[in-house]
């Protein structure tokens, strides 16, 4: 059985390895494809001479060939250099450092909400199957899933923000503000927090409502749930000791999946709400063609996805060993 999952886990690890490597050679030439000149972007003066634009060609390594361009590139990489950023001009993974805090904090809070609501309301879609309770969870998951992220975030900022006053809409702390207390600041953080998180868990909450109701339901028409209801269970026993555990287990990989399109809608979040990570800089960068500083959050999204399947084989493999096989 050790030899079984040790080979499991170096298949698992080899692909992830080489979808790395496929990530690196697209990474690279993505963004070179793209219509637009980062020169132009650079040289903001419409005037500037053409020793101005060839000694920032030289700076940046534009002026050599595309191979050249990606031989430097994949040299830089063994180093975890990611080159120097057109904007800032700061080093990729000093920009990138400085923008992730916010960024994890606004996925895993939202992503946590998501996992329990989501969840809950699977279960209790599926345990009044056919009920009106059912068909309100169903249209909720529905609506939620069908809003775009931008929009849904528009209407929070109407409702909570706008009518009622309840929530700040805009960055991640207040402007200006001098707080006597460490709990008053983390009190105005969590204010700043509440709907960008809400607006990117309610979009996963009806994805997350609806695969668990309909592997809840498959898993409860199984044999062994037949024979648990015979030996007397009660339905509420049956539901949460050999139901809920089975039905977990597409619902798990469904949100490792989702991680890269979760932070894809984070990119429109931190847009609509101003929040200060790294979909919002991402914006910024595709607007300015800044090409280190997108190959660098690419490749980071790129691997943190990689990352999260990986670990969701494993998880599944350790819920549901005849997966081994």
């Amino acid at each position: 059985m050790l030899f079984v999952s040790s080979r499991y886990l170096g298949n698992k690890i080899a692909q992830a390895l080489i979808t790395i490597f496929i990530v690196l050679c697209v990474n690279f030439f993505l963004f070179r494809i793209m219509p637009g000149d980062p020169l132009s972007m650079l040289m903001r003066n419409p005037r500037a001479s053409q020793q101005a634009i060839q000694k920032a060609k030289e700076l940046y390594g534009l002026d050599q060939s595309l191979p050249a361009q990606f031989g430097r590139y994949l040299q830089d990489l063994v180093k975890l250099d990611f080159g120097v950023s057109f904007m800032f001009k700061k080093p990729v993974v000093e920009v990138i450092g400085g923008k992730i805090g916010p960024t994890l904090l606004l996925l895993g809070v939202s992503e946590l909400i998501a996992i329990i609501l989501g969840i809950y309301l699977g279960i209790v879609a599926a345990s009044h199957r056919g009920r009106i309770v059912d068909v309100g969870a169903i249209s909720l998951s529905l609506l939620l899933y069908s809003l775009p992220t931008f929009l849904l975030g528009m209407v929070l900022i109407l409702v909570f923000s706008v009518y009622w006053g309840l929530f700040p809409s805009v960055g991640m702390v207040t402007a200006a503000a001098k707080f006597s207390s460490w709990w008053r600041q983390s009190l105005d953080l969590l204010a700043h927090l509440f709907l960008p998180a809400m607006t990117l868990a309610l979009t996963l909450i009806g994805e997350y409502g609806m695969l668990m109701r309909s592997s809840l339901i498959e898993v409860l028409s199984e044999d062994f749930i037949v024979t648990a209801r015979a030996k007397g269970l009660s339905e509420r026993e049956v539901i949460h000791k050999h139901g809920y555990p089975n039905a977990l287990l597409p619902v798990v990989t469904a949100i490792s999946i989702n991680l890269g399109l979760t932070i894809a809608g984070a990119i429109q979040v931190e847009t609509v709400f101003s929040w200060p990570g790294i979909g919002r800089l991402m914006y910024d960068a595709l607007n300015n063609r800044d090409y280190p500083l997108l190959q660098g959050i690419f490749l980071l999204v790129c691997i943190c996805v990689i990352v999260a399947n990986l670990l969701s084989d494993l998880l599944y493999m350790v819920l549901d060993p005849r997966v081994k096989s």
